[in-house]
């Protein structure tokens, strides 16, 4: 690997745990929050839809095996995050839906990605914004095509 190459990686993976042990340090600092942030990503993929999502529709969103979704949306059912409702239409689909209470704590995740947002976003000037979100967009890019060619491969 070059300099550039190196340092990169070394930026990728510092600013992937720095992200990680923020969310994880602000999610045990609640005293009322029992959620992992797995299980608060969770919560963000069944909120992308009012009528909620079926287990496959999780697992997809999130590129996770569907006995994993299961187990864990069974656990949030438990806690209260989530209910899951037989499918008018087709009663051998169940639609996982959040409660009042997941839409609330989604809301406080949602809350913190933007608070997070606002005062990294302070830190640059407009170019370095602009490059930036330029930088990010091919690096998110790079990946997602990454994700899909390994999906493939499956």
């Amino acid at each position: 690997m070059d300099a550039f190459e190196q340092e990169l990686n070394k930026l990728l993976v510092d600013t992937y745990r720095s992200i990680i042990k923020v969310e994880e340090t602000t999610i045990k600092s609640s005293k009322t929050m029992d959620l992992s942030i797995s299980e608060m990503h969770l919560l963000e993929s069944i909120s992308k839809k009012e009528d909620g999502l079926t287990i496959s529709d999780i697992a997809q969103d999130l590129n996770i095996t569907l006995p994993s979704v299961t187990i864990a949306i069974n656990k949030l059912a438990h806690k209260g995050y989530v209910q899951k409702i037989k499918d008018n239409i087709d009663g051998r689909k169940v639609n996982v839906l959040l409660t009042k209470m997941g839409k609330k704590i989604n809301a406080a995740h949602q809350y913190f990605h933007e608070l997070m947002t606002k005062n990294l976003s302070k830190e640059f000037s407009k170019d370095e914004k602009e490059v930036l979100l330029r930088g990010i967009t091919k690096l998110n890019d790079f990946f997602g095509s990454k994700a899909k060619e390994l999906e493939k491969t499956k």
